[in-house]
């Protein structure tokens, strides 16, 4: 496991959603005080400024009956009646130097051509954060094989300075042949050329994605709180 970069303290990156809402994608941002969501159909994600804020009435706003979103970074204090559940952190990467690209099948960008194809890759390996508008967050690149969506990878969050790479995922059909290593470090290469660090989202439970993480040279940040919320009543 490569160590921890001592110098990584930008505060962005311990809030990303936020800075993201607040920056990238404040055109489709819904705020309300200090709490900001994404549009249920682009992404199921919820941001606060500070886990002192007071967000209570705010967030009850964005949120519908029985809906659940997800914080990443910082979560409220909030009154009865809501459910914030915590699971278990998760492991935040960042890559500050280009990576070696493997051989392999052409890339290409992914467009609204390609989102029957996107959507039902995603909801077979990367389930529950894939929503229909979900591209609309960034470019998104895949490899076909055979005429079916063989991998993909993305962009998610991301501000001025950092971007996030989303959803790596392999249709198990495919999987060992490189395929999510070839485009992760393409879609690194570029954020990179264009100067921002790309960063990503890992669970500690999923050892052979971060086995290829490090070994393509993303390096560990400390680990980020990851919750759900809910009305509970």
């Amino acid at each position: 496991m490569l160590d921890y970069f001592p110098t990584m303290t930008e505060p962005a990156l311990d809030n990303p959603i936020w800075y993201s809402l607040r920056s990238r994608h404040r055109g489709i941002a819904v705020r309300s005080g200090d709490a900001s969501r994404y549009p249920p159909a682009v992404a199921p994600f919820l941001a606060v400024a500070s886990a002192t804020a007071d967000v209570a009435e705010s967030i009850a706003s964005l949120l519908a009956p029985d809906e659940t979103v997800y914080l990443l970074g910082v979560a409220p204090t909030l009154p009865d009646g809501w459910s914030l559940y915590a699971y278990a952190k998760l492991a935040q990467m960042i890559c500050t130097a280009p990576i070696a690209v493997v051989d392999g099948p052409e890339v290409i960008e992914l467009s609204e051509a390609h989102r029957a194809d996107v959507l039902e890759l995603t909801a077979l390996v990367y389930p529950h954060y894939f929503r229909p508008r979900t591209m609309e967050m960034g470019r998104y690149f895949g490899i076909y094989q055979d005429g079916r969506l063989a991998a993909m990878a993305g962009e998610r969050m991301g501000w001025d300075t950092h971007q996030e790479i989303s959803a790596i995922c392999t249709h198990p059909d495919f999987n060992g042949r490189g395929y999510a290593r070839r485009l992760t470090a393409i879609l690194t290469n570029d954020n990179l050329a264009r100067g921002r660090t790309p960063f990503l989202h890992a669970s500690h439970e999923n050892h052979r994605a971060l086995r290829m993480y490090e070994q393509l040279g993303y390096a560990y940040r400390p680990d980020i709180g990851f919750w759900s919320l809910r009305r509970s009543t």
